[in-house]
């Protein structure tokens, strides 16, 4: 009986290390076998993770009041729902993606790819909670966004089989309409959304 756990706790850290070292490996690996309820499941609970883990954050950091009650409530259904309609609205510019770099026109591939890189989900909310003042809501900020363009290009490439430098055009325009925002005041609204406290020093 302990064999196969451990083959099981082995084969989850594999499929870990090879999304951040081997994309290529692990993102061809990925096909339409009818069963898309799974990768909605899986965002569903990255979302669920990521809001319970933001929640303990925010406890041991204001302690319990009457406002916590109102976290956790949002801890436990407003992120697991953000995070399926994250899902689906990143999945529909993959297909848009797709489309453009003459790359696979699959709807289940593009909701299975997005959903395999979900673990990233609670890292990033974690991250945006503990920026603290305007220079570590940047740094944080940019990484994330950076390492999610990072993961969407492999997914691109590797899921859905665009052309590569058709891709990489695409994710570098991505880019530069990123820095674009970053230099304007829309910052601050894209700052709002992920931590509230850090965006409004930004702010002032």
């Amino acid at each position: 009986m302990k064999a196969p756990k451990s083959n099981k706790k082995r084969n989850w850290f594999s499929r870990l290390t090879d999304i951040f070292f081997r994309p290529k490996y692990f993102f061809s690996r990925i096909v339409a076998d009818g069963k898309m309820e799974d990768a909605i499941l899986k965002a569903f609970l990255w979302g669920l993770v990521g809001g319970i883990l933001v929640f303990a954050i925010n406890i041991i950091r204001n302690g319990f009041d009457m406002y916590a009650v109102f976290s956790l409530l949002k801890a436990v259904i407003i992120y697991p729902v953000l995070a399926v309609l994250l899902l689906f609205i990143f999945s529909g510019l993959m297909m848009l993606v797709s489309e453009i770099t003459g790359g696979e026109r699959d709807w289940e591939i593009a909701v299975k790819g997005i959903a395999s890189i979900f673990f990233v989900y609670p890292l990033a909310l974690i991250l945006n909670v503990l920026a603290f003042d305007c220079a570590s809501m940047w740094i944080v900020s940019l990484l994330t966004d950076l390492y999610m363009a990072f993961l969407l290009y492999n997914i691109a490439v590797y899921c859905m089989h665009g052309k590569r430098v058709s891709v990489l055009f695409v994710v570098m325009a991505c880019f530069l309409l990123m820095m674009c925002m970053y230099m304007s005041d829309y910052r601050t609204l894209w700052f709002m959304i992920k931590n509230i406290d850090a965006a409004s020093i930004c702010a002032f």
